[in-house]
């Protein structure tokens, strides 16, 4: 078992604490937060034992888990690297690209892995038609959720699109060639909805829409490509599969069959995947436990964190 603390007892960070406690991957050492009173609350209530410092919890540890706020990620991370630590850290994997770029670069100097808590990897409803995502050629995500003051320290794109910019960059095998974007301050001192269109040097294109003042909730996905569209409901964890193929030569009498204009037939067929249920953070705690056992390259990379933080900021910058 690897042993294990983490930074930061927020409510991510509460989450975090007891998975890896349930785990059987990792022993749960402890934790540090510097806000000594809800710390102290934390370790009183479920007997975690508090570190009076991150060097003292560092220390003490081989993967410090970062689930405090973005503005500290770096100075966490650099800690934890420079006494050889591995790193899980919460998305954004930092504040800034240069700072995401200098985690990257420490991290191989000293030998260490690092994962970024980019969840919606790990959503039983995306794993289920993941690799049947081949070459989408348009996508198209909402996000929307209800108004909550919690994170609303950074843009909407920090907060919540970064999500489908990374599943985005896992799935669509080409560089971005350029991204445009627009986005409006309603509550928030930055931006609270946004939308974004990235487009891919192989022609695909994706259009983005994220929102933290909506009325209702909603993490939707869809993916189109030759001859399919596949559908991810990240919310309700449901996904659905339409193909297109070839009509057979006696098809049945209530076969769904569409003809072109040049006359070309195609037969619709609907399925929906099997979606395994999961605890979506332990999948990632433990993803990351089993790469630093046989020393892989994590699911969501440093340089993949990096990837989606710097797609992220290209469309903060055009606000």
């Amino acid at each position: 078992m690897l042993k294990a603390g983490v930074l930061g007892a927020g409510h991510l960070g509460k989450i975090h604490l007891r998975l890896l406690q349930q785990s059987e991957k990792y022993e749960l050492v402890g934790f540090y937060d510097p806000f000594t009173e809800n710390a102290q609350k934390v370790a009183d209530e479920f007997g975690y034992k508090l570190f009076d410092s991150v060097e003292a919890l560092i220390d003490a540890v081989e993967v410090v888990d970062i689930v405090t706020p973005t503005l500290s990620h770096f100075d966490c991370a650099k800690q934890a690297i420079e006494k050889g630590k591995h790193i899980f850290i919460e998305k954004p994997i930092t504040n800034t690209v240069l700072e995401a770029e200098a985690i990257r670069t420490l991290a191989s100097q000293h030998h260490v892995r690092g994962q970024v808590g980019h969840v919606e990897r790990f959503n039983p409803a995306f794993m289920a038609v993941k690799d049947l995502i081949d070459t989408p050629m348009f996508i198209e995500t909402h996000r929307l959720a209800e108004f909550n003051p919690r994170g609303t320290d950074v843009p909407v794109v920090l907060d919540l699109m970064i999500h489908d910019i990374d599943i985005i960059l896992s799935v669509v095998k080409s560089k971005v060639k350029s991204v445009h974007a627009s986005g409006v301050s309603v509550i928030s001192e930055t931006p609270d909805i946004a939308n974004a269109r990235i487009e891919f040097e192989n022609g695909c294109v994706a259009n983005l829409t994220a929102s933290r003042i909506s009325m209702k909730n909603m993490r939707k996905s869809r993916f189109f490509q030759r001859d399919a569209y596949i559908s991810v409901n990240f919310l309700e964890k449901k996904s659905e599969v339409v193909r297109m193929k070839d009509v057979p030569e006696n098809p049945d009498e209530f076969a769904m069959i569409l003809q072109n204009a040049e006359g070309v037939k195609k037969q619709i067929y609907y399925d929906n995947p099997e979606v395994v249920a999961n605890n979506a953070i332990l999948d990632e705690l433990e993803s990351f436990a089993d790469a630093i056992k046989n020393n892989t390259t994590p699911i969501v990379s440093l340089r993949q964190g990096t990837e989606a933080l710097r797609v992220a900021h290209q469309i903060i910058d055009c606000f």
